[in-house]
């Protein structure tokens, strides 16, 4: 197989994550999630958890999320951590992208990775709300009321992440290879189907 991307948007609660860290098992590509996070953490020396809060965050137009120590540097003063974090994070993607088969789940991937059509396949994965409601129950033992917030506020902040920096629309299909909806499709008839669209 020659050298290959795919990158997977999602609705919270869909299992994107889940599908994609089981894509890259089945294929033996590297596997960028959370991952990103912790490499702009050591490049930057920036603490994790700082990062963290901010990721797949649109800034704040009122309130740059960025500790008191960290304003106080240069390099940072008056630029929300979240822009700080994108920027790290699309070097990182396009450097993996350059260097080795990955699957990378949210963060862009696909619109950061748009001029390589040849071995980029991006994917969306979407259910029902309700069916997302109850898959995010089950998995944190969170009450309804709480998870319905949860999945709503989520969903809300992706949206506005990716619309924010990419100037496009989350939902909107027609920039995606393949969209699937998780609550009709189990895993391994995603992983068969990536297989061989690929």
């Amino acid at each position: 197989m020659s050298k290959c991307i795919i990158t997977i948007n999602r609705m919270f609660g869909s299992g994107g994550r889940i599908i994609g860290k089981a894509l890259a098992e089945e294929l033996g590509f590297k596997f960028y999630d959370k991952e990103l996070i912790e490499m702009a953490s050591k490049e930057k020396n920036i603490p994790f958890d700082e990062f963290a809060r901010v990721d797949e965050k649109k800034a704040s137009q009122w309130l740059y999320p960025v500790d008191y120590e960290l304003q106080m540097n240069p390099e940072y003063h008056f630029v929300p951590m979240n822009d700080v974090l994108y920027d790290l994070q699309k070097k990182s993607i396009l450097e993996a992208a350059d260097k080795e088969n990955c699957v990378i789940v949210g963060r862009c991937g696909n619109y950061i990775l748009k001029d390589y059509k040849d071995k980029h396949i991006s994917l969306f994965i979407y259910a029902p709300f309700e069916e997302r409601v109850k898959t995010v129950m089950a998995r944190t033992g969170r009450e309804e009321k709480s998870v319905r917030k949860m999945v709503k506020r989520t969903d809300k902040d992706r949206r506005a992440y990716y619309e924010y920096f990419t100037d496009t629309n989350w939902l909107d299909m027609l920039q995606y290879d393949l969209c699937i909806n998780s609550s009709t499709v189990s895993k391994e008839q995603i992983i068969q189907m990536v297989k061989k669209l690929l």
